[in-house]
């Protein structure tokens, strides 16, 4: 049986006055129907841009998909016409975006943004659309709803906007929801609240999810299977226990031992990534990562490494992968 998203081969591309960036080199994934898979990395790898590509977001005419397919129950997304895609976002795929001030309209209440999707796809009467606002609001946790549905987005804080983000989600019963860095703007306790909040979504109603995030705790506690990627390329995949024991790529590994862990001594020091991302416009013919790599040999200058298949799901770009140390 195929699964609910089929992603192959997927390559969007900015053509700018400073060369092609190359900002989706050739992915390939898949989400079952209520999995949640995560999309790790640092800011500019392309996990953003993947996941606006599955909604045909890229903005015309600089960016565009030159490549790969796309399909959402066997449907190819990049074959439909724009009026049948505008029928699929919100509908069946919802997205949660990065910053909720900026993706809510300021001068519409919090009632009106809601009640349009609902009117518009599911052709609700004005009253069915307020009650079934009301219940959303509910839902996710924002107490009185219904006075909220008179405020205005600078009424809430981060945290009650990026809960109004996720009913938008939520309010045509979607079979995948894209999650944008769901938690960037927010502070550590309402971050734990948001994710507990979207993975009880996920479990209750079914709903399948991806999480772009770079935050490796995310990935830990919320996520099935995790993509890591890095200049546009997914360069490790599997489940959030091989990310986690046995990272197999030195990007992963890097990342690992960036983040505070609360089994070190409170004296030890992080240990960052060192360097800077690559200009996604001047990528030569080997691996991305090798000028901050301290596994980089010559070989790696010459070529660039495809996923090797591990064990299971687990699968990962690097010649060395056998020889890394552990966590």
């Amino acid at each position: 049986m195929a699964a609910l998203l089929e992603i192959e081969g997927l390559r969007t591309q900015f053509f700018t006055s400073s060369g092609i960036v190359k900002a989706v080199d050739g992915i390939t994934y898949d989400v079952e129907a209520g999995e949640t898979v995560a999309v790790v990395g640092e800011s500019g790898c392309g996990k953003s841009v993947s996941a606006l590509s599955i909604l045909r977001l890229v903005a015309e005419p600089a960016g565009k998909v030159v490549g790969g397919t796309i399909k959402f129950q066997g449907q190819d997304l990049l074959a439909l016409s724009d009026i049948e895609m505008r029928k699929i976002r919100g509908n069946d795929i919802a997205m949660v975006f990065q910053e909720p001030m900026t993706s809510l309209n300021p001068v519409l209440t919090i009632g009106l943004q809601l009640t349009e999707t609902l009117t518009h796809h599911l052709n609700m009467s004005k009253e069915e659309a307020t009650a079934r606002a009301v219940e959303l609001l509910g839902l996710v946790g924002i107490s009185e709803p219904e006075r909220r549905l008179a405020q205005y987005p600078h009424h809430l804080s981060g945290g009650m906007r990026q809960r109004v983000m996720i009913a938008m989600a939520l309010c045509c019963d979607p079979k995948l929801i894209i999650a944008d860095e769901p938690t960037t703007a927010l502070d550590v306790t309402i971050q734990a609240q948001i994710l507990e909040l979207m993975k009880n979504l996920t479990r209750d109603f079914g709903v399948a999810m991806i999480i772009i995030t770079h935050n490796l705790g995310v990935v830990a506690r919320y996520a099935d299977r995790v993509n890591v990627m890095y200049a546009g390329k997914i360069i490790e995949t599997g489940t959030a226990k091989d990310i986690y024991h046995t990272p197999k790529h030195p990007y992963t590994l890097a990342l690992l031992k960036s983040v505070p862990r609360i089994d070190q001594p409170r004296v030890a020091k992080l240990d960052p990534v060192q360097g800077q991302p690559p200009d996604l416009s001047k990528l030569d013919g080997g691996c991305a990562f090798r000028p901050r790599c301290r596994y980089a040999t010559d070989k790696c200058a010459q070529s660039i490494p495809e996923l090797e298949k591990i064990d299971g799901v687990h699968a990962a770009a690097c010649f060395r992968h056998n020889e890394l140390e552990e966590v």
